[in-house]
């Protein structure tokens, strides 16, 4: 499975929107996207000043594609989790959503225990994090409701986790999630509605595509 290596900022620029894939340093004038917000490669800057009208197929590719990048999942892993969603009561766009935000990677994230999804993907993958006392260093477990992450006493002294207090008491936490930086840990209260997860996600474009 091939696993993208090239500068991350390019998705942003192929989106046409920040997609926040570097953390804190989106939000600073460094960001790439601020000073070339055209699509990449040779012929972006003249494709920014023509854009043509897009397909169906294309708008929900790009809603596809989108999701992806900004969970920082394979096509092949993306493919099955919108088939568990299928099987999920409910609809299959929200349950996808759902599904995505619950994932350990994102909720480390979210809690604020990491700037970035990719950097928060290699902290659990680097067995920092414990999922209800256990041990758990795979970024796709299902955190479910009453699940308590919280970060390894072997971690706690590393210089990482040890500034981090300090970094993560300026990083705003959902409603669905509750955070201790004393302890450094966290508890998940809930399933996040979709008012709270990110608007410029598109659920009904991914069903449609897979439904071809």
């Amino acid at each position: 499975m091939a696993r993208y290596t090239e500068a991350v900022c390019r998705l942003c620029r192929r989106e046409g929107e920040k997609l926040f894939l570097k953390g804190e340093r989106c939000f600073t004038p460094k960001c790439s996207f601020e000073r070339r917000s055209y699509p990449p490669g040779m012929h972006g800057k003249s494709l920014a000043h023509r854009p043509g009208r897009e397909s169906d197929y294309a708008k929900q590719l790009r809603a596809k594609q989108k999701a992806r990048r900004i969970y920082g999942i394979y096509e092949r892993q993306f493919r099955r989790f919108f088939a568990q969603a299928e099987m999920m009561h409910g609809q299959p766009g929200p349950n996808l959503l759902t599904i995505l935000e619950t994932r350990l990677s994102n909720v480390v994230y979210r809690l604020g225990f990491a700037a970035s999804r990719a950097q928060a993907r290699i902290l659990v993958t680097h067995g920092h994090f414990l999922l209800n006392g256990r041990r758990a260093d795979i970024p796709s477990m299902e955190v479910k409701v009453d699940d308590v992450i919280t970060v390894a006493e072997t971690s706690k002294d590393t210089t990482y986790f040890k500034n981090l207090r300090d970094e993560a008491e300026g990083r705003t936490v959902p409603t669905w999630l509750a955070r201790d930086l004393t302890n450094l840990s966290g508890r998940m209260l809930r399933n996040p509605e979709r008012a709270e997860i990110d608007g410029n996600l598109n659920e009904q474009l991914i069903v449609e595509y897979y439904s071809r």
